[in-house]
Parts: structure tokens; C-alpha cells; sequence
């Protein structure tokens, strides 16, 4: 995909993954509502060119590129695409990931490998990318996607829990890295959010009604999460109001965390 020419632009600069759908579109959507332009990667090249069509239609700044966040060269590439079209990059939004159910001796090689480079090694090449040019300019905001699932056991879910948790790790480790060129580095831990990767669980499900009562138990709110709240923390960590704040894992899960699971979740 042919990124087109420079814009002049004033505005902050973003880079999110796995802006397509779910919460990184949600993501993408709120900051180009805040006034900053967007950069959306995603392996589904037709739905980000739409989400960013969407942005542009109602008066933002928005592009897309294809790439698979387990690929450098891809990642690379569409840091590159933003700072050329834009200018400049502000914030990095390592927001991609996928799902893949198993428990430790259930879930095979390949499928672990899979979770792995998708939702962790694309956070490291996502701010090892990042780094050089939010140095430029003079500081900015890493935000990953972690998961209330790295704070509790989930039967079933081993790869994914276990990359969720590693992001924690290196978001604390790259914010003291990199805190002295100005950049803050935090992640966000959703609970169960109406994604179209939660809404595939639930038509594989015996008995879907059954599941989403189970599942909305769980929250002390009673209900799930929408992308849109979690987009609303992705923005606020991005932005000066927490130019204080680094090296933080924000829960964004209605009170999953404190009263853990009640019931069977799959």
C-alpha cells in the first residue's frame, strides 16, 4: 500500500496496531477525535484503509498500511509511513493481538509461537521502532495492551496469559530506559471487553446466553466493557494529563481484578 505525500500537520502524531477492529479501532478513532493524526497498521489492509477513510470523512487526520506486527520490516515500515506522512511521531500504540486457547500441555508448538510473536514480540519491535523517533521529537507516550488475564488465572488460556503478563514486564523496563528522553511508557489491562475476539467465544459456545451471564458476573460493574472505555485510557495515558505517570499497568476492568472469577468462563 502507497503511503501518500507529507501532510502538513500541527497536531500529535500516532501509530496504532491492530487498529482495524475492536479496540484499536475504538483507539484510533478517540485520538483523531482528540485532534491527533493516526497512523493504523493491521494484517487486514481493507478494514484499517476503512477506518481511516471513516476518520478523514469526519475531519481527521488518519492513514493505513499493512503490516503483520510479527514481522520487523512491517513494523518498521509503518513507523516509517507515519513520521514521512506526518512529520513526526508522538505516541506508539502497541495494540495488536490475538487469541489462541490451551491450556500448558494443550496448546500446541506452533499455536504458542504464534502468541507469542503476535502479542509480544510485536510490543518490543513496536517500541523498538518507536523509540528513535519519539526521541526526536522530544519525548511522547508508549501505551501496550496488556490484559486483566495477566493478573489472574483463566483455565485454558496459557500463551495468552502468559504474553499478557510478559507485557507488564517490559513496559516496566522500557519506562525506565527510556524516562530521561521524555518518553513515558504505561500499558492498559481491559477486562472482558465486546470485541470481535470475545463475540467469536461466544458463537463457538454451547450455550452463549449461559456465557455472557457467566462472564458478566464476573465484573463487579455486572456487565462487559465496551472498546470505547478502554479507548477513553489509551487517550488519557497518551496525553499531558498523565505527564506524570510511567511505568503503569492500568486496569480497565470493571472490578474483575478484585473479585475474581465466580464461575465457569468457558
Amino acid at each position: 500500500m502507497t503511503v501518500p505525500d507529507r501532510e502538513a500537520t500541527t497536531s500529535k502524531v500516532a501509530v496504532v496496531t491492530g487498529g482495524a477492529a475492536g479496540i484499536g479501532r475504538a483507539v484510533a478513532r478517540r485520538l483523531a477525535a482528540d485532534g491527533t493524526a493516526v497512523m493504523i497498521g493491521d494484517v487486514d489492509a481493507a478494514a484499517a484503509t476503512g477506518v481511516a477513510d471513516d476518520i478523514v470523512a469526519a475531519g481527521g487526520r488518519a492513514g493505513a498500511l499493512a503490516a503483520d506486527v510479527s514481522v520487523a520490516a512491517d513494523v518498521e515500515a509503518l513507523v516509517a509511513a507515519a513520521v514521512e506522512r506526518f512529520g513526526r511521531l508522538d505516541i506508539m500504540v502497541n495494540n495488536a493481538g490475538v487469541a489462541v486457547s490451551g491450556s500448558v500441555t494443550g496448546i500446541t508448538e506452533d499455536d504458542w509461537d504464534r502468541v507469542l510473536a503476535v502479542n509480544l514480540k510485536s510490543v518490543w519491535l513496536g517500541m523498538r521502532f518507536a523509540v528513535p523517533p519519539l526521541r526526536a521529537a522530544g519525548g511522547g507516550a508508549i501505551v501496550n495492551m496488556s490484559s486483566v488475564q495477566a493478573l489472574l488465572g483463566f483455565p485454558g488460556w496459557a500463551a495468552y496469559a502468559a504474553t499478557k503478563g510478559a507485557i507488564i514486564s517490559l513496559t516496566r523496563q522500557a519506562s525506565v530506559e527510556y524516562a530521561a528522553d521524555g518518553i513515558r511508557v504505561n500499558c492498559v489491562a481491559p477486562g472482558t471487553i465486546m470485541t470481535p475476539m470475545n463475540e467469536r467465544i461466544f458463537r463457538t459456545a454451547p450455550d452463549r446466553e449461559a456465557l455472557i451471564d457467566s462472564w458478566n458476573s464476573m465484573h463487579p460493574l455486572g456487565r462487559f466493557g465496551q472498546p470505547e472505555e478502554v479507548a477513553a485510557a489509551v487517550a488519557y495515558l497518551a496525553s499531558a494529563d498523565a505527564s506524570f505517570i510511567t511505568g503503569v499497568c492500568l486496569r480497565v476492568d470493571g472490578g474483575l481484578a478484585i473479585q475474581g472469577p465466580t464461575g465457569e468462563v468457558q
